[in-house]
This record gives structure tokens, C-alpha cells and sequence, in this order.
């Protein structure tokens, strides 16, 4: 047992471990809106958005939060931009515009060699560069999102469940989707350090996934959903460091674990909760 703990001797383990249990606590929560809103492949196309940008920002030697996040808050708002218009499917406006921002960055990569040692960790996360401007980051984010989450849980609520009639009564659904993407485009920088751009929208998808099997109160989701993917966070970060292997890769394998669990503990009696959840919302 003491052997599980030695790593906490060092100040840096300490560091990445607190800054990926509240990152998975906040992927956990924003990933309720995103699987209940079918927008898994958003995530996983903005995390590719955001690496163009971090890519761009070592290039021209910017801070990486202020390139990597400029780049993918305007990514995401020229994809609610294209998809709104009718003729092209959101699906389509993601894949163009976050596999075209993905490009530039691997170009970038052969272009400029110091952008190549800049972002490499990037890739699948690294805990060797986490320090208090990270711990910042993550946290400031979670609490903001958090706040966001709880102004407008009633707006979120109807707009995920009904947006046609939420959008009728008056509802800015264009909006608040487009303030979605944004808060999610935000999140992905912010964990991004930790999980890494290829796994970063499993950290989303799993923990909500898990609790969309546990439970069909959407409020009782949001909270289960927040507290596996901090446990996911904090047990994949420890095996981690015990099986030296990255620790984005470690977090979401732990989280896969939980969800086979899950499913194997649940099966179909699960899974007809899922379906029901909505409606019962709804309702």
C-alpha cells in the first residue's frame, strides 16, 4: 500500500495529480451536454482545433493559452457558423474545419522543428510540465463552467431535451449552442496538458456515458458523471506513474474499465434506462 503512494514524495506528481482529478471532474460535467446533445465528435474535432493552434502559438512564440485558445474558440464558432447553414450538415462543418486546423499543425511540424519539441507532449498528455499556472488554468475553467452550468441549468435543460420547442418559446438555441462550443472549446485547452489531443474527447465521452447507464435523472447525471471522471482523473494518473505510461492514455483507460464494468453490471436493464431518460426529462 505504501508503494501506491510514493509518488506523492514529488511535488510534480502532486501538481499533475490535482490538476487531472478536477480535469476529469469537468470533463465528467461538461460531457453530460455533450453526449445528450449527440456532440461526442465536436469534442473530438476541436481537441484536433485546438493543436493547430498550439502548433501555430510555439511558431511565433505566443503564450500557448492565448494562441491555442483564440484558435479554438474562433474554430468552434466558424463551425456553428457553416452549420447553420442548412445545405451543410454539422457533422460536414466539423470535419473540414477541425481536420484542416489539425493539418496545419502536423505542417507546422515539418515546416518548424522547435514547434515539433513544443507540442509533441500535446499528443497524448505529459504531467512533467504541469505546474501552478496549470493548476490555475483548470481550476479557474472548472469554476467558471460550474457557474455556467448552474446560471442555466433550466436553458440547458430544455434546449438538450426539446431544442424545436425550446427554440419556439423563445429560446436562443443558436446561441447557447454556440456558448456550448465555446465553454467546450475552453475545456479542451484547459485539460488538454494532462489527457492530450488524441484522448481528450474520450475524457468527455466516458464519464457521462457511464452515468447516462446509472440513472435517468438528467440532475442526478450531471453530478455522477462530474464525480467518475475525477475518479477516473485520480486513479489514472496513480497508474500512471506505476506503469510509466501517459497519463492521458492511464485516464481514460481507467475510465474504460469503469464503463465495462458498467455495462457488463447493467446490461439491457441499463441501457432501457437509457432510453427512457429522455423522455422522462422531457416529461
Amino acid at each position: 500500500m505504501q508503494a501506491i503512494w510514493e509518488p506523492l514524495e514529488f511535488e510534480f506528481f502532486r501538481h499533475g495529480l490535482l490538476v487531472a482529478t478536477v480535469a476529469g471532474g469537468l470533463c465528467g460535467l461538461l460531457g453530460t451536454y455533450v453526449v445528450l446533445r449527440r456532440m461526442s465528435y465536436l469534442g473530438h474535432g476541436l481537441s484536433h482545433a485546438v493543436f493547430g493552434g498550439a502548433a501555430a502559438a510555439a511558431v511565433i512564440g505566443v503564450d500557448f493559452f492565448l494562441g491555442a485558445g483564440l484558435w479554438g474558440v474562433a474554430a468552434a464558432l466558424a463551425i456553428g457558423r457553416v452549420s447553420r447553414r442548412r445545405i451543410i450538415g454539422s457533422d460536414a462543418a466539423i470535419g473540414v474545419i477541425t481536420t484542416a486546423s489539425f493539418a496545419f499543425g502536423l505542417a507546422l511540424f515539418g515546416l518548424y522543428g522547435r514547434a515539433r519539441r513544443s507540442t509533441d507532449a500535446l499528443l497524448f498528455g505529459s504531467v512533467l510540465g504541469v505546474d501552478e499556472v496549470d493548476i490555475a488554468v483548470v481550476g479557474g475553467v472548472t469554476v467558471a463552467t460550474a457557474a455556467m452550468v448552474f446560471a442555466g441549468y433550466r436553458s440547458l435543460l430544455f434546449a438538450t431535451f426539446d431544442p424545436e420547442v425550446a427554440d419556439v418559446s423563445g429560446l436562443r438555441v443558436g446561441r447557447l449552442d454556440a456558448l456550448l462550443m465555446v465553454v467546450l472549446a475552453v475545456v479542451i485547452l484547459a485539460t488538454i496538458q494532462v489527457l492530450g489531443v488524441v484522448l481528450v474527447a474520450a475524457a468527455l465521452v466516458i464519464p457521462a456515458t457511464v452515468a447516462r447507464m446509472l440513472t435517468n435523472s438528467f440532475a442526478r447525471m450531471l453530478w455522477l458523471s462530474t464525480a467518475v471522471g475525477a475518479a477516473c482523473g485520480f486513479a489514472g494518473m496513480v497508474a500512471s506513474y506505476h506503469l510509466d505510461i501517459p497519463s492521458g492514455a492511464a485516464i481514460v483507460l481507467a475510465g474504460a474499465v469503469v464503463f465495462a464494468a458498467v455495462f457488463a453490471a447493467t446490461g439491457s436493464r441499463g441501457l432501457h434506462r437509457v432510453g427512457g431518460s429522455r423522455g422522462d426529462v422531457a416529461a
